[in-house]
């Protein structure tokens, strides 16, 4: 991990594209500004775990819903092959 120390009003650039400027310092609170292209995400920490959970979740459902898809399709082809909607 790189530590800088910086004062309010001065910046570090990342990757010639990505300005952090720190704007205020009050107590034990840093306000920091972010100057960066649109496609580039930008998360705080603790919203960022969120979200990696709610996709690993979302994906692990999904999952889910195809076994039991393939296992439906597996039981109605024992069975003949046709469905309620085939039939006539």
């Amino acid at each position: 991990m790189l530590v800088l120390s910086r004062k309010e009003e001065e910046s570090i650039i990342i990757n010639d594209n990505i300005e952090i400027k720190i704007i205020g310092v009050k107590q034990e609170q840093v306000k920091i500004g972010i100057i960066a292209p649109k496609d580039v995400k930008i998360f705080r920490k603790e919203i960022y775990e969120e979200i990696q959970s709610a996709n690993i979740a979302a994906a692990s459902s999904t999952d889910k819903i195809a076994g039991l898809k393939q296992n439906l399709k597996d039981k109605l082809s024992k069975k003949g092959g046709k469905s309620k909607k085939n039939d006539k």
